[in-house]
């Protein structure tokens, strides 16, 4: 399966299995870097990565 440059906020939703609000509060908290392309957000596969090494719990 190819990796993706980029997801949009509904795939990273059902990825992670939270509501898609939740990805909009995140990227508004500036949690997670987005880039707005027309109505709809895209966010960077090597973003994502980071994202998910800055929440993880067990060091």
């Amino acid at each position: 399966m190819q990796k993706k440059d980029f997801y949009t906020a509904r795939e990273l939703a059902e990825k992670l299995r939270v509501n898609i609000m939740t990805i909009y509060r995140y990227i508004k908290a500036g949690k997670l870097k987005a880039h707005k392309i027309g109505k709809e957000f895209r966010i960077d596969n090597r973003e994502f990565e980071n994202f998910l090494k800055k929440t993880r719990i067990n060091k």
